[in-house]
């Protein structure tokens, strides 16, 4: 099991900058890819970036690519996603996620869920 708390996130004009966090925990945590994905209303969950549990190589979506950086502190058991030059486009509720299949962002494969966290890009 891996649980998964986030914080973070809220409202932000465009251009501006968040970071969200995702502390993760359990017996076997420090061997999951954590991910972060995104759903805006009446639109599919996507995933955005992860990072991986044995080299901690990046994977990043396209939409956010040089706009977002996940990191992870091993030490605080926490990943990191900073957003900047966010746009209303990114508006969505945020998840951070754990899957055990390293380095993947496919969503069928990340089998526990953080309770999710509101950002809102707007003026």
């Amino acid at each position: 099991q891996v649980q998964l708390v986030q914080s973070g996130g809220g409202l932000v004009q465009p251009g501006g900058s968040l970071r969200l966090s995702c502390a993760f925990s359990g017996d076997t945590a420090d061997y999951y890819t954590i991910g972060w994905f995104r759903q805006a209303p009446a639109r599919e969950r996507e995933g955005v970036a992860c990072i991986s549990s044995s080299d901690g190589s990046t994977s990043y979506s396209d939409s956010v690519k040089g706009r977002f950086t996940i990191s992870k502190d091993n030490a605080k058991k926490t990943v990191f996603l900073q957003m900047s030059s966010l746009e209303p486009e990114d508006t969505a509720v945020y998840y951070c996620a754990a899957s055990i299949i390293d380095g993947v962002l496919d969503e069928a494969h990340y089998d526990f869920w953080g309770q999710g966290t509101q950002v809102t890009v707007s003026s």
